[in-house]
């Protein structure tokens, strides 16, 4: 029987851990808070939001050799084929921790990734082979450059849908300067000009990001919705729906899990950007990094809510 094609989520796999502020933010002193423990990481998020969605997903990253590895191939193997994960002995699990506000808002984030810098360029190309038939890739940025050059090439060389997903400022520039080959670029704000190495407008911005090869671009802004161009010239921005954030932490994922829902099923970039905003208000009304009941009638439901109902047909 054919192995069924699946999109391959590759990058980083953590255990996020978070501490809810309970009184306003102040340097120097020690605060009351609420913590808890989600599994996080930028594409083990987007690849549990596309298993809930019902597609066939498999998750290439590296864990180490310890409880909390273990806790997070248990949790993500309900809707994730983690067989592609690797345990290694030489770092920790990676770790995410972040202080957020009383609104939600983080204040402050510590990333725990040493352990990213033990994947090597030869071991990823060993393990590409048995990824099987792939209908689409999606890289975040916390493998070393060498890797992402190289998943980033054989997605060039066979033709494979890429989205690019990058987590923040400083490792958005392991990215390569030529970005022939991915198909959507998905960034925020800072990790865009960081990228392009200017602080201006964001058409400028977008513009720079696609004549560095991209075909596609989206740059979310949070609660100032997100902006979007394609090398064919459709460009736009779309405002973000009003709702009350629980918890911030998981938004972006969860953004690039429903526009590459939208995209994939054949949707225009203008309408993959509404289920990515659609996903990500449900997460952002719960504390889990992953909504806990997220499934396609969810994100359908949320997309009707927002964006249709009020709407001229």
């Amino acid at each position: 029987m054919r192995q069924a094609a699946s999109i391959v989520c590759i990058g980083g796999a953590n255990v996020d851990r978070k501490a809810r502020l309970l009184t306003p933010f102040r340097l120097g002193t020690s605060h009351p808070v609420v913590t808890t423990q989600t599994a996080g990481g930028v594409a083990r998020n987007v690849a549990e939001n596309l298993g809930r969605f019902g597609h066939t997903v498999s998750l290439v990253s590296t864990v180490g050799d310890d409880r909390d590895g273990q806790w997070l191939i248990d949790v993500t193997s309900r809707y994730v084929n983690t067989s592609f994960i690797m345990r290694t002995s030489k770092a920790n699990t990676g770790t995410y921790t972040a202080v957020l506000d009383e609104c939600g808002e983080m204040v402050l984030a510590l990333a725990d990734m040493v352990i990213y810098d033990t994947v090597g360029k030869e071991w990823m190309k060993q393990r590409w082979p048995e990824l099987g038939p792939i209908s689409a890739v999606v890289l975040d940025t916390n493998f070393p450059k060498a890797v992402i050059r190289l998943v980033i090439e054989q997605c060039r060389q066979e033709d494979i849908p890429l989205c690019v997903v990058t987590v923040s400022a400083p490792k958005v520039k392991r990215l390569p300067s030529d970005l022939s080959g991915v198909t959507w670029l998905i960034t925020n704000e800072a990790e865009a000009k960081a990228f392009v190495g200017s602080d201006g407008h964001t058409d400028d911005i977008m513009e720079a990001i696609l004549h560095a090869g991209t075909k596609n671009v989206v740059i979310t802004s949070g609660a100032n919705g997100v902006a979007y161009a394609a090398k064919q010239g459709e460009t736009g921005t779309l405002a973000a729906p009003k709702v009350d954030v629980v918890d911030a932490t998981g938004a972006g994922d969860a953004f690039a899990a429903g526009f590459l829902h939208g995209v994939l099923g054949g949707r225009a970039i203008e309408d993959a950007c509404r289920f990515g905003m659609s996903n990500a208000v449900l997460t952002l009304q719960t504390a889990e990094t992953v909504h806990p009941a997220l499934n396609e009638h969810l994100l359908q439901a949320a997309y009707a809510r927002y964006f249709c109902e009020g709407r001229t047909k």
